[in-house]
C-alpha cells in the first residue's frame, strides 16, 4: 500500500526501477523484513552500476580513420564477485592491427592497483615508462619487435583505463589512449 501511495504521489517512481526498489526496501525494513530489505538494496545497487556502465560506454572513442570498432560492452559485477565493480570495453581493428580499451571502476581491487601504479619503483620494475597522455600520467609498455604493448592510466584515483594493442604502431596506441575523455570520466 505504501509503495502504491508513493507511486501515485511521485510518478517518477513508477518509471524508475531503482527508486521503486529502494522504496520497497524501505517498506520491508519498516516491517522488520531485513533480509528482503537487504536483498532489494543489493538489487538497486546492481541496477545503479548497470546504469553507470551504460553511461561509461559512451566515453569509449569512435574508431580512428581506417579502423573499425565493435560495439562497446559493459559488465557490472555485484559485490559478491571480487567486491563488485564496473568494466566497459571496446575492440578496434585495422588488420593486422588490433586494439582494445577497457575502463574499470568501483572495484575494491582497483585501490590496490592504483597504489602500485603510482609507485615509481613498480613502474620501472614492470618494464614500463611514465608518459603524459592528455594531462594524465600513463605507464606505457611497448615491444618494438612484436609491435605490441599496453598502457595504463589512473583517472581520479577511481578509474583504470587500459589500452592494449597487437601488431600496432606505438603512436596508434597512444593516439587511442588520448581519445578517451578523461575529464568526463572523472565526473562519473
Amino acid at each position: 500500500v505504501l509503495l502504491a501511495l508513493n507511486l501515485l504521489a511521485h510518478p517518477a517512481l513508477a518509471q524508475d526501477e531503482v527508486l521503486r526498489t529502494v522504496d520497497e526496501a524501505v517498506s520491508q525494513y519498516r516491517k522488520g523484513d531485513y533480509a528482503g530489505a537487504a536483498s532489494n538494496l543489493d538489487y538497486a545497487s546492481q541496477l545503479i552500476r548497470q546504469k553507470k556502465s551504460e553511461e561509461m560506454k559512451k566515453l569509449l572513442p569512435e574508431p580512428m580513420n581506417g579502423w573499425t570498432a565493435e560495439p562497446a560492452s559493459a559488465q557490472a559485477l555485484g559485490t559478491a564477485v571480487f567486491g563488485g565493480g564496473i568494466t566497459v570495453s571496446r575492440s578496434y581493428a585495422r588488420p593486422p592491427s588490433s586494439l582494445s580499451i577497457d575502463i574499470v571502476s568501483d572495484s575494491p581491487l582497483l585501490q590496490s592497483l592504483v597504489m602500485m601504479l603510482n609507485n615509481p619503483m613498480f613502474v620501472g620494475a614492470s618494464g614500463g615508462k611514465l608518459e603524459a597522455v592528455n594531462g594524465q600520467r600513463a605507464i606505457v609498455k611497448f615491444n618494438e619487435t612484436t609491435r605490441s604493448g599496453d598502457l595504463n592510466i589512473v583517472v581520479d584515483n577511481r578509474f583504470m583505463v587500459t589500452v592494449k594493442g597487437q601488431k600496432i604502431e606505438r603512436e596508434d596506441l597512444l593516439a587511442y589512449a588520448g581519445r578517451v575523455d578523461f575529464s568526463a570520466l572523472a565526473r562519473k
